[in-house]
């Protein structure tokens, strides 16, 4: 007897408009409608204004901030739910918080684990999310997980670079792991940038681990907040005699003074997804899209396909 799918649809918070119409195009489907009625307090409410009963439901919000991000996507689950969805999926490009995934410290919370308790008591089926700051907080979840992985994006625009004594580098020795996970693509070698914090956001010192002598450095991280570290790990390479420096993030956070800082470093280019829209435009900062690969993702999911082998990159 052949596989029966349900209806597919689509729906966007207003965090994720712009990746969200992408999305949809990609997958050959128009964004269904849902409207956020606003009251003077600021308080919102999620509305369908189409039947989703016995639909499958892709709801489709990165969680960055400001928090209400997350409230709204929180209360379009749970308005699905109550409108009859067969089967609910929370699409989180970057899934926030995601950096408070341990109790690093007495008496602080373990704000990924908690933001995961809420998907699920919302009424989440399933999740699909990018780059996740810790691969294990996918453990956090009681429902499946699709952990995309953003190197199928970016190892070919790095390869269309041409660099010819390409070095991977990984910022902080938190992101070894990535950045040889990353450059098994190029056979290339991985140097460490070792930091130490003052406190959060603010680096103390930090050397190098490794040669980079007339090196292209590309630095591999998940996250780009405040653009500190970058900038500090690529400043220290070029003076260790490297020939270029970039950077690839999956998430441009970009917050405080980040676009400043990279436009006044040695960076000759930052490399980054629309998992979270720009703020500002940057002619340092390269924008490669997620939308085919989240489309295709779920295409797999509504035909119980497989989601690892969209990571084969060529």
């Amino acid at each position: 007897m052949p596989l029966q799918f349900n209806t597919v649809k689509l729906f966007s918070g207003t965090g994720s408009t712009e990746l969200s119409k992408n999305i949809a195009a990609a997958y050959g489907h128009e964004l269904g409608d849902v409207v956020l009625s606003r009251f003077s307090d600021g308080e919102f409410q999620p509305h369908f204004n189409e039947s989703i009963r016995g639909c499958d439901v892709f709801l489709i919000q990165s969680t960055h901030q400001p928090t209400d991000n997350l409230m709204e996507l929180l209360m379009m689950i749970d308005a699905a739910r109550r409108a009859s969805a067969h089967y609910i999926i929370a699409v989180i490009p970057y899934f926030g918080l995601a950096r408070q995934d341990r109790k690093d410290k007495p008496r602080v919370a373990i704000g990924s684990k908690l933001v995961a308790n809420l998907l699920v008591a919302a009424g989440i089926n399933r999740i699909m999310t990018m780059d996740l700051h810790a691969a294990q907080i996918q453990a956090f979840f009681d429902v499946p997980v699709d952990h995309l992985d953003a190197s199928v994006i970016f190892v070919p625009y790095i390869k269309s670079l041409g660099l010819s004594n390409l070095t991977i580098a990984s910022p902080d020795m938190g992101g070894s792991y990535r950045a040889r996970s990353f450059a098994k693509f190029f056979n290339a070698e991985v140097v460490i940038c070792d930091k130490r914090r003052k406190r959060a956001n603010e680096i103390e010192s930090m050397t190098i681990i490794g040669d980079v002598t007339d090196q292209d450095i590309v630095l591999i991280d998940d996250i780009c907040d405040t653009a500190g570290t970058l900038a500090k790990a690529a400043s220290l390479i070029m003076e260790r005699g490297a020939r270029s420096v970039r950077a690839v993030c999956t998430h441009p956070v970009l917050s405080g003074k980040a676009y400043e800082t990279i436009e006044n470093s040695a960076l000759a280019e930052l490399i980054v997804t629309d998992t979270i829209p720009l703020k500002q435009e940057s002619s340092k900062i390269k924008v490669l899209s997620t939308a085919d690969l989240f489309a295709k993702a779920i295409a797999n999911v509504n035909e119980h396909g497989s989601i690892s082998q969209l990571f084969k990159v060529d």
